[in-house]
């Protein structure tokens, strides 16, 4: 069985699929980068579970319970 030769279409795409991929990689490599920044510079990991803007008691030091939380 003889090999074929690729058609030029097909070293077009290949190119395309290339370019495509790096842009991809490149856009995920951006947003990790925002997101360990963004984690870096909350430090308290309590800080970085209530981002998300939602009360829970379960992550309330009992100090600021039993004062009720005011500042």
């Amino acid at each position: 069985m003889a090999l074929r030769v690729e058609h030029e279409l097909h070293q077009r795409r290949k190119g395309r699929n290339t370019g495509v991929g790096l842009l991809l990689l490149g856009f995920l490599a951006i947003v990790f980068g925002l997101t360990v920044v963004k984690v870096l510079q909350l430090g308290d990991a309590r800080q970085f579970e209530t981002f998300d803007h939602v009360a829970r008691p379960q992550i309330i030091p009992q100090d600021e319970a039993q004062t009720g939380g005011a500042d």
